[in-house]
């Protein structure tokens, strides 16, 4: 699914945001230089830029990894390992996590440390989880106080939307890029309580499928108005379970089905715009009943091949959930790229992101199937990027 359109407006506005921000901020740096060419048996870090026409065919082997990962930085500093993956590297999104009460102007602070240093030859993503209610990163002077999806859902969808294009504002003037929201889930009447990773937060926007269409849907556009990416979040749904993925392990559903409901509100909202899909990590038994969603080419096959979605697909937190614990870092990486995923989301715990950098690029390197599904999500990414 094709995004570049969108983002012309945006890119304008972002060098505006930067140029500010550099006057701000006594952190700048500079890209570090390409190495000298090795041999021809290992990639090369001094291939030329990437050019407008194809701005993959000309990335390193090591590049394309790199643009594979989201890596997370707490609001409170600047990473070290974020940094490096950032600034030596050249990942292909920046994640911003915890609680900031500072306002707009201390997050363009700290996302510019990681701009002014960011050697990716794509543009890099900056994302962070501004769904509202209580989960909302940034706060304070420049951000409103964004009321929980239960609430937005009762706003008539034209007011949402233009709600929602505010909030968008309010990111971008911060150089944030994508809003790892809304949250697409439909948690049935009466469970809510029982559901603790969504229900139980008041994330939903409804309680069946035309209500989670409908305030998601508007959400969205309203990101997407302000140029900022939307993503739909749990695919394929992750409004039954009774545990959270975050804090549990082994966590099932028995609920989802390849052609039920929850299937049909991404069937709505990828008809809408452009937008990152982010998988759940529970375990679909009516799917794949032997591994995590993130983990599985039959579930990312529904996405991909049933609803059409020729775009970005993000894994949840892959560094930190008890549910993906099971595996090493290395695994979790391998096994998402292996199972179709595009970009692999290493929030909460950065210090395992090397790890998994130096398993998928060694995979890429000793196996061409494997390479040839790391070249396909890169030309995703860039596609979805735009120019």
């Amino acid at each position: 699914m094709m995004a570049a359109m969108m983002f012309f407006r945006h890119a304008g506005r972002l060098a505006i945001v930067a140029a500010v921000i550099l006057g701000l901020s006594a952190c700048a740096g500079s890209a570090p230089q390409p190495s000298q060419a090795p041999s021809s048996s290992s990639p090369s870090s001094s291939t030329p830029t990437p050019t407008p026409d194809d701005p993959v065919a000309s990335m390193t082997l090591e590049q394309k990894v790199a643009q594979l990962f989201m890596v997370g930085t707490p609001v409170e500093g600047a990473d070290e390992t974020t940094l490096a993956a950032v600034g030596d590297d050249g990942v292909g999104g920046l994640f911003l996590h915890g609680r900031l009460s500072t306002g707009v102007d201390a997050a363009a602070t700290l996302v510019s440390q990681f701009t002014n240093v960011a050697s990716s030859p794509l543009p890099l993503w900056v994302a962070t989880d501004q769904e509202g209610g209580q989960v909302q990163v940034l706060g304070g002077t420049g951000f409103d106080l964004i009321p929980a999806a239960v609430e937005q859902g009762a706003m008539d969808p034209d007011d949402l939307r233009a709600s929602a294009s505010e909030w968008g504002d309010q990111l971008a003037q911060a150089g944030i890029t994508m809003n790892l929201a809304p949250v697409a889930d439909i948690v049935p009447p009466g469970t809510a309580g029982s559901n603790p990773p969504i229900g139980s937060l008041d994330r939903q926007y409804g309680d069946d499928e035309a209500a989670v269409s409908a305030g998601a849907g508007a959400f969205a556009a309203g990101m997407r108005d302000a140029g900022i990416m939307p993503t739909l979040k749990h695919f394929p749904g992750l409004g039954y379970v009774t545990d959270n993925t975050d804090f549990s392990s082994g966590v099932v559903d028995s609920t989802v089905t390849a052609d039920g409901p929850d299937l049909g509100v991404y069937r709505t909202l990828l008809d809408e715009g452009p937008a990152i899909v982010m998988m759940s990590t529970a375990i679909y038994a009516n799917i794949d009943p032997d591994a995590p969603a993130a983990f599985s080419a039959s579930v990312i096959g529904l996405l991909r091949d049933d609803l059409g979605f020729d775009g970005v697909v993000t894994t949840d937190d892959l560094s930190a959930a008890s549910q993906v614990s099971a595996w090493t870092p290395a695994e979790r990486a391998t096994m998402a790229i292996d199972a179709g995923v595009d970009l692999v989301l290493v929030s909460s715990d950065p210090s395992v992101y090397p790890e998994m950098r130096d398993a998928v690029l060694e995979r890429a390197q000793s196996d061409a199937d494997f390479a040839q599904k790391v070249d396909d999500a890169v030309r995703r990414i860039a596609a979805a990027k735009g120019p």
